[in-house]
């Protein structure tokens, strides 16, 4: 079995690997290397990976693409390769677009073109619904804002609404992956994934928030919040979402042609204000914490309605966010070198 991860590098990707490089005879990771601490991983890939091929170039160019579909016939390929942040494509919509929009385009047309059918996965985003104002907010005590009417969460339902540069292009590839196996039959899945964090991960203040304020603590620098810290998300260990994978694949004739949301559901909910208290519990210290204005765009609450992907692939969330958050502080310490 052969398997090709784009975005192999990234955060994601390396934990897709280590988990998937024992199950198959060889494993292509095409990445190229432009984000923080990819090259950190591709180190530890080519270290402890036997049946690794790394191959340096972009998704955005169309004949690194074919010539990888050309020289491999693979059984499945994880599309993970991204430009993540919603910040970076109001700056500059045009790479957004392009590695988003066009690279998943150039993977679809590169498998279709040489009459390969593997299973293929795509990584999308909760940003596809877009900003839903029509959603009615509440606090919900003073440490949690909450939403009124959907006490589950934002289901697959919701209204799709391509709500900034980068909700644009992540979801086109999203509707791309979808339509391709309605179009051409392909065997393609699409996970709306809410807040992952894990090993590997180098986050900042635009995406990755989780690993952010964890690197920020282990560097002894101080925390800032953006907002009032009651600001909710749920939380999705890595490890959880790469089960997750597996079990679409292996159940690929249950979920081809459909979409998912996968998060960790209204049972794995975690405000800032919250993290910050699990925070200081576990290094046993007081946290410099400041806060600045909201930035334009953030949601004071996330929450992905994740019945649908429990019902089909009986799948469900193992690491509570104490868990998670303890497993990622203790890779962080244990890599301080490479990271800080």
């Amino acid at each position: 079995m052969k398997i090709l991860v784009t975005g192999g590098a990234g955060f994601i990707g390396t934990n897709v690997v280590k988990h998937f490089a024992p199950k198959c005879d060889k494993i292509v990771v095409l990445d190229d290397l432009s984000r923080k601490g990819t090259e950190k991983n591709i180190r530890y890939q080519r270290e402890n990976i036997a049946n690794l091929e790394f191959v340096k170039g972009s998704v955005t160019n169309w004949e690194t693409v074919r010539d990888i579909f050309k020289k491999d016939s693979f059984d499945i390929v994880f599309h993970l390769a991204a430009q993540v942040a919603v910040t970076t494509s109001v700056t500059d919509p045009r790479s957004d677009f392009e590695i988003n929009a066009l690279g998943s385009f150039n993977v679809l047309e590169g498998v279709r073109l040489t009459g390969q059918k593997p299973i293929m996965l795509y990584s999308s985003t909760n940003k596809v619904y877009g900003g839903m104002e029509e959603v009615v907010v509440e606090k919900m005590d003073d440490q949690h804002y909450g939403y009124r009417d959907f006490p589950h969460g934002i289901a697959e339902t919701f209204p799709l609404d391509f709500h900034s540069p980068y909700g644009c292009s992540k979801g086109t590839g999203d509707q791309y992956f979808i339509d391709y196996a309605r179009i051409y039959d392909f065997k393609t899945v699409v996970l709306r994934q809410s807040c992952i964090y894990g090993d590997h991960q180098f986050g900042n203040e635009d995406q990755g928030w989780v690993a952010h304020f964890l690197i920020s603590a282990v560097k002894g620098s101080p925390l800032t919040i953006f907002g009032d810290g009651l600001q909710v998300r749920d939380v999705l260990y890595v490890k959880d979402l790469v089960r997750c994978y597996d079990m679409a694949i292996s159940n690929i004739d249950k979920v081809k042609g459909k979409a998912f949301n996968v998060g960790g559901g209204a049972d794995n909910t975690l405000s800032l204000l919250e993290f910050i208290d699990i925070l200081k519990e576990m290094t046993g210290e007081p946290k410099t914490v400041s806060f600045d204005d909201w930035r334009p765009g953030d949601q004071k609450v996330y929450i992905s309605d994740i019945r649908e992907v429990q019902k089909v692939l009986n799948w469900t969330p193992e690491f509570a966010p104490r868990a998670g958050i303890e497993e990622l502080y203790k890779w962080i310490k244990d890599h301080k070198e490479d990271i800080l």
